[in-house]
C-alpha cells in the first residue's frame, strides 16, 4: 500500500509539473497584461495598424497575412489568423478568415486588411506583391471555397481559424508562411497524418492535432502536446514557448517582398 500511494503521489508530482510548464507562459501573458481582456467586444478598437499599403497608393497585387492575439483570455494561449488580398489596381482588400460564431464558418469579405482583433495588434506574417501576389489571389480565393470544415468549429484540436490558413498555405503554390507556435489548430491535418509544414519547408507528424512533431527549415523544431507547442527556431535563434510564442529574434516575415 505504501508502494502504491508513493507511486501515486510521483505521477501526480510529474502530473502538476507538466501542467505548470503548459500553463506558465500563458499564465504570465495575463498578469502582465499583454492580452486585452476587458471591455465588451463592440468597444474594443479595430482600427487599422497602418501596415499594408494603402490601395490609393499601391497599384501592384498585395498578399499578406497577419495574426492577432484571441479575444479576451483566449489570446494568452492563441493567436488568430487571417489573409488579406488586392488585386492590382483594386480599390479595396478582401480578407478571407475562419470566423468561429459564422455559419459556414468560412468569410470572404471586403475589409480592412490590417485592423486590430478586439483591442489586441495585428503582426504580419507574410508579404508577397506583384505578380506573384496577383497569380495567388485567385487560388486563395479558390482554396478558401473548398475548405473542407466551413461547417464545423473546434478551438482545439482543430479545425478553427488557424487549421484554415495553414490548409490554405498547403494548397496554393507558392504561398508559404511560418505560422508562430500560438497558431492553436495549425497542426490539425484533417485526415492526414503527415503533411509540409505552412512554409513549405519542411514537414509535420500529427495525431489529429493533439500531439506531433514539426521539423521544418523556417520554422525549426517543434512538439505538439495537447495543443501546448514548444520548440527551437535555429535559423533565427529563438525558444518557443506556449503562450509567449518567441524568446529570441523575431520571426522572419515570408514573401517576395523581405
Amino acid at each position: 500500500m505504501n508502494k502504491t500511494l508513493a507511486a501515486l503521489g510521483r505521477w501526480v508530482a510529474v502530473l502538476i509539473a507538466v501542467l505548470v510548464v503548459f500553463l506558465a507562459g500563458p499564465v504570465w501573458m495575463l498578469a502582465s497584461d499583454q492580452v486585452v481582456t476587458e471591455g465588451h467586444w463592440s468597444t474594443l478598437d479595430r482600427s487599422s495598424a497602418d501596415i499594408a499599403p494603402a490601395p490609393a497608393e499601391t497599384s501592384e497585387a498585395v498578399v499578406q497575412v497577419y495574426a492577432a492575439r484571441a479575444y479576451q483570455w483566449r489570446g494568452a494561449f492563441g493567436v488568430h489568423i487571417w489573409i488579406a488580398t488586392k488585386a492590382q489596381n483594386a480599390d479595396h482588400y478582401r480578407l478571407h478568415q475562419v470566423l468561429s460564431w459564422r455559419r459556414p464558418t468560412v468569410v470572404s469579405s471586403i475589409d480592412t486588411p490590417d485592423r486590430s482583433w478586439f483591442g489586441n495588434p495585428p503582426e504580419l506574417l507574410a508579404d508577397y506583391r506583384g505578380e506573384q501576389a496577383q497569380q495567388m489571389i485567385p487560388q486563395i480565393a479558390d482554396a478558401a471555397a473548398r475548405f473542407p470544415y466551413a461547417d464545423l468549429y473546434r478551438v482545439w484540436p482543430g479545425p478553427n481559424s488557424n487549421s484554415f490558413i495553414a490548409w490554405i498555405a498547403r494548397e496554393v503554390p507558392g504561398f508559404n508562411v511560418s505560422l508562430p507556435v500560438t497558431a492553436v489548430g495549425k497542426d490539425y491535418l484533417f485526415n492526414d497524418v503527415l503533411a509540409p509544414t505552412p512554409s513549405g519547408t519542411g514537414y509535420q507528424l500529427s495525431l489529429g492535432g493533439v500531439v506531433g512533431l514539426l521539423i521544418a527549415r523556417e520554422e525549426g523544431i517543434e512538439v505538439n502536446i495537447l495543443g501546448f507547442g514548444f520548440g527551437i527556431d535555429l535559423m533565427r535563434p529563438a525558444l518557443k514557448l506556449p503562450g509567449v510564442a518567441r524568446l529570441g529574434m523575431p520571426a522572419k516575415v515570408m514573401g517576395n517582398r523581405h
